[in-house]
């Protein structure tokens, strides 16, 4: 049996300006890079031995301050970037709607089909997440307690296809450095989510 803590990167200035990161290599901003070390000082009570990271900065930095904390392995992972969102990146919602009405209510009403321009298909980031679970679980034998570290979408599309086709993406949310914790028994291959965006090792006060 294993768990698996499924972790957001720290804060971005994107983040606070409702910009679109994905595949973009966005740092984490002075907030972020504190969120980070509470992030890894809260998981000192839950050790692992493998940290599965997205390659982009905000995810790779956030999986640094936890390796510091638990001399744990990073392990890169190009599979857990950020939903690709092509020329969509860069913009907030209202200014996607209001450039690309068209694309945008395609990808709306048809997400598993259709993409943002240059960007990827809601089947395309579920496949990279199967291919995710896949490694992980090889990698682990489904016996070692790992952390993911990775984006609020392909996070999302992650529990999804962990939880299956009655869980909607739409409905988890994980907000940043915040911790979801997932059991996976090798026995029954069944994925149970235990805990769900925890962010009680923030400390608020710290960040004002």
């Amino acid at each position: 049996m294993m768990k698996i803590y499924l972790i957001r990167h720290g804060q971005t200035d994107w983040n606070i300006q409702g910009r679109i990161q994905g595949s973009h290599d966005i740092p984490l901003n002075e907030t972020g890079l504190m969120q980070a070390q509470m992030l890894a000082e809260g998981m000192e009570s839950k050790p692992v031995k493998k940290i599965f990271s997205s390659t982009l900065k905000r995810a790779l930095a956030t999986a640094e301050a936890l390796r510091n904390r638990q001399q744990a392995e990073i392990i890169p992972m190009p599979q857990l970037i950020e939903m690709e969102f092509g020329k969509w990146e860069g913009l907030t919602w209202d200014e996607i709607e209001e450039k690309y009405p068209i694309e945008y209510r395609h990808w709306v009403l048809n997400p598993s089909e259709a993409a943002p321009p240059g960007g990827e298909s809601q089947n395309q980031i579920i496949k990279r997440c199967m291919e995710v679970l896949h490694i992980i679980v090889e990698q682990t034998g489904g016996r070692e307690d790992i952390a993911v570290v990775s984006h609020g979408a392909t996070l999302a599309w992650l529990v999804s296809v962990m939880l299956g086709p009655d869980m909607q993406e739409e409905s988890i949310i994980v907000e940043n450095a915040s911790i979801t914790t997932v059991h996976y028994s090798p026995l029954t291959e069944i994925f149970t989510v235990l805990e769900r965006n925890d962010t009680s090792h923030i400390k608020k006060g710290k960040l004002i």
